[in-house]
């Protein structure tokens, strides 16, 4: 899957580099949008979706949502930063 999505944003950047070196050097113009439209609707449509899956698929979505447990959690985190960030003032002066 990773080999993939390498490969197609890779002919996603090369469409849109294309057409845009077409269009500036008046190129066949038509080709030209139609080469930059279709590397975006590439990268929007199929290469970002398929990357975002694929970063998350491993992942817990309860580990991303404020559940008290995780409210907690955070408060607590918080609290030791706090501690050691006034140790580590102490220890300057």
């Amino acid at each position: 899957m990773k080999t993939a999505i390498k490969l197609l944003f890779i002919l996603m950047v090369s469409g849109l580099a294309a057409g845009l070196i077409m269009q500036q050097n008046e190129i066949n113009e038509k080709l030209a949008n139609v080469l930059i439209g279709s590397s975006l609707v590439l990268g929007i449509f199929i290469v970002m979706p398929l990357f975002l899956y694929q970063r998350s698929k491993s992942r817990s979505l309860k580990d991303y949502m404020l559940t008290p447990e995780n409210i907690k959690k955070m408060k607590e985190k918080r609290v030791d930063d706090l501690k050691f960030y006034k140790k580590k003032e102490n220890n300057l002066d």
